[in-house]
């Protein structure tokens, strides 16, 4: 599918391009939207610049995914999805861009992209110009990624007060279970987030390295600076919380640990306390023929208040001690 923007009164013209119309000469953002063979064709004639298939986005290597076309500056970057995916293809977007016109190749629904077509459909003060729309889209990327680690630090504040708040607790195993569960899932969060701002720190140095190749003027290379450095406070804020990930993941595992060990230890004390009255029960149930008090009338019920003397004797033995 094939979204073209044109300039209008408002802003950019939302047109969505049918299968082999052309597309309008005046396009400012070209979004190819899974696109086929003969719509990156199209896009391509319009660019003067091949863009990459979605295999070869898959074959990019990291080092390999910014260079230059004779038309225009080629960059591939990961984003944050609608919905956490594992295959990076889906969340990377490649950018074509030069003094002109922008175009997008993405094979995945990005909020931020999303965020920003309506935003663009609206807003008069984003220039008609590739590297002007470039700019105004890093800007809700960069919020978008923001917003992303700080929802995984909301997430991670919740949960620490789940296993905190309540105190330890012999039937919370099933709790704690969910709570490494979910330290899992937090944790690939973060990690993801790691690999956007790294490959998005990658393209914005590499774009004000080409700044003369996209006509960025001065305001644009101080935002691409600025850009770099709120991306940069992003991945340490991410730094810091797998941190905190991992003293809660140590905490919880610790807390499990000694949960087993309260449970290991009521049954060792409950062994203790009933082994005088299993030596007695085993004493009198010896079958020796001159055995002494054998035959006497009140032996059971002797041994019976041994055995409970001795249960009552070790208990309070044992809480003396405060074993117990």
């Amino acid at each position: 599918m094939i979204i073209a923007y044109c300039p209008s009164v408002k802003g950019l013209e939302r047109i969505d391009v049918s299968p082999g119309t052309a597309l309008p000469s005046t396009s400012v953002w070209i979004d190819l939207v899974s696109p086929t063979q003969e719509e990156q064709k199209t896009a391509e004639k319009l660019m003067g610049a091949e863009i990459p298939t979605r295999d070869e986005i898959a074959s990019i290597e990291t080092s390999e995914r910014l260079y230059l076309e004779p038309g225009a500056v080629v960059m591939t970057a990961q984003l944050p999805m609608m919905r956490p995916v594992t295959d990076p293809t889906l969340s990377s977007v490649t950018f074509v861009a030069n003094a002109k016109r922008l175009v997008t190749v993405r094979y995945g629904e990005p909020k931020s992209l999303s965020a920003f077509s309506n935003k663009a459909q609206s807003d008069e003060t984003i220039a008609h110009k590739g590297p002007a729309v470039l700019f105004a889209m890093l800007d809700i990327i960069v919020d978008r990624c923001a917003d992303e680690m700080e929802n995984a630090s909301s997430l991670y504040d919740e949960l620490a007060l789940q296993v905190f708040g309540e105190g330890l607790n012999t039937r919370k195993t099933g709790s704690y279970q969910v709570a490494i569960k979910r330290l899992g899932q937090i944790g690939l969060q973060v990690a993801k987030m790691h690999d956007v701002c790294t490959s998005l720190s990658r393209m914005l140095l590499y774009t004000s390295t080409h700044a003369k190749r996209l006509d960025l003027n001065d305001e644009q290379t101080a935002d691409c600076r600025m850009y770099i450095r709120d991306i940069r406070s992003i991945k340490e804020h991410g730094n810091a919380l797998d941190s905190k990930l991992n003293f809660l993941l140590d905490a919880t595992v610790g807390l499990v640990t000694l949960e087993q060990n309260q449970i290991a230890k009521i049954f060792a004390m409950l062994g203790l306390v009933f082994l005088p009255p299993t030596l007695i029960a085993s004493i009198y149930g010896m079958n020796f023929a001159n055995m002494p008090e054998l035959k006497w009338e009140q032996g059971f019920l002797f041994s019976i208040s041994l055995m409970l003397v001795s249960v009552v004797a070790t208990f309070i033995f044992f809480r003396w001690k405060r074993l117990l």
